[in-house]
């Protein structure tokens, strides 16, 4: 058995989280999930699960978690060592198994280093001039809806759209792709919530048909027609690797442009959202960003912060171990809570007010192995197109509270309604 740190054990009755999680996915608790975090922090840093396993609250219990080696991702293996492993052969369950959020070494480190830093400087400086690009297209119609009709859904005019007009024509997709790419992500990802129903299933297994078609087609086409694009870099890459095996070549080619493609919007979209929500809502705070805008980083931070776009992850211990005092079993499931990690007070002083000159800390991004690849050109979206919002807008507030869907673990604002 291995400790992997003392902080603070806990040994509350597993029913008593229920109604907890129920908060959660209440419009209350989507609305405002901090009293839910503080709550669950208050019964300790790891938390029995009502169905097994354990939440994990603590900002350095998540921490040794996300950074740990001998915790490992739900992969397959795993799911089938489950008492009942029919829970995880749906289809869009074992789609996004076999991406890289869902692999453990070496067949993750294989292909993770096959990617290298996709968003080093330089690309992120060659794609910067495309991103205000964006920016400035979807402001502007931003700007005419308002002149329009007074008010305008931030999320579906410009927070939605941007991540998929930077991945989409990163990777060379025609524009007119992009609002099916959109719908089906929206569909699919029922299947990586936490315990989704029948339905959620029935409707993520329908978008992951979809989703397939469509990568399949994209990634077939770019073969026939191979540009210097990174897609047909990846082609060209992969059949290498696979001269003899056409078959592995393509589904390690859709698994990583299927991934890479969706993991960039919901997660991307609902930083902006927040971002948006959290600045415009205080007019004194948005005035003083922009006046200040060497400080749009540390805003961006404090919102990931605040609220981040994933609200739970989930690993499995490799070995019998120790998390917080608490002894865990090998292969026991533990879900690292990032909200509630992100305002642990020991970690993040006053963690209730939102404060952009905080430069606190935030496990939002995840850390070791799984450390988010997308995490620079997120940032970069944010970056740009807050400075430009703000000198453009200075007077846009919302005229109601965000809505929400209706998830566990990944966040997602549905609308904001703006006026100016």
């Amino acid at each position: 058995m291995t400790a992997v740190g003392v902080i603070r054990g806990t040994t509350p009755d597993r029913r008593v989280v229920i109604p907890l999680l129920r908060r959660l996915r209440s419009g209350e608790g989507l609305a405002d999930p901090l009293p839910v975090w503080e709550e669950l922090r208050a019964l300790g840093d790891v938390v029995p699960a009502p169905w097994g396993g354990y939440f994990v609250t603590g900002f350095e219990a998540c921490s040794q978690v996300l950074r740990g080696r001998n915790w490992l991702v739900p992969d397959f293996d795993w799911q089938e060592r489950r008492p009942d492993p029919s829970r995880w052969r749906e289809p869009a369950t074992r789609e996004m198994t076999r991406t890289l959020s869902r692999l453990n070494p070496p067949v993750h480190t294989f292909q993770r280093r096959a990617l290298g830093n996709l968003f080093d400087r330089g690309t992120l400086e060659a794609m910067r001039p495309r991103i205000a690009g964006h920016v400035t297209r979807l402001l502007d119609r931003l700007a005419a809806q308002l002149r329009t009709h007074g008010e305008a859904d931030f999320v579906d005019t410009v927070g939605d759209r941007l991540p998929i007009h930077t991945v989409g024509q990163w990777l060379a997709i025609p524009a007119e792709d992009y609002p099916r790419i959109l719908d089906f992500t929206h569909r699919q990802v029922h299947a990586q919530e936490l315990l989704p129903t029948k339905t959620e299933l029935a409707v993520s297994a329908q978008a992951t048909l979809e989703m397939r078609d469509f990568f399949t087609r994209l990634i077939a086409h770019r073969r026939r027609h191979l540009g210097n694009d990174v897609l047909s870099g990846w082609i060209r890459y992969w059949d290498a690797q696979y001269p003899e095996d056409r078959a592995a070549a393509d589904q390690t080619l859709y698994d990583l442009t299927m991934f890479i493609t969706i993991a960039s919007l919901e997660t991307t979209a609902t930083l902006l959202t927040n971002a948006v929500w959290f600045l415009t809502r205080d007019p004194a705070r948005a005035d003083w960003l922009r006046r200040h805008p060497e400080h749009i980083d540390d805003a961006i931070d404090e919102v990931l912060r605040y609220d981040p776009p994933i609200h739970l992850n989930t690993r499995y211990a490799a070995d019998d171990t120790v998390l917080a005092g608490v002894p865990v079993a090998k292969d026991t499931a533990v879900h690292v809570l990032y909200g509630a990690a992100n305002h642990d007070p020991r970690r993040n002083e006053n963690p209730h007010v939102f404060d952009i000159r905080r430069k606190g800390a935030h496990l939002t991004f995840g850390g070791g192995a799984h450390y988010c690849l997308g995490m620079a050109l997120a940032r970069l979206e944010a970056r740009v197109l807050l400075g430009e919002l703000l000198e453009r807008f200075p007077t846009l507030r919302p005229t109601a509270d965000p809505a929400y869907a209706s998830r566990m673990v990944f966040r997602r604002v549905t609308s904001l309604t703006v006026t100016a």
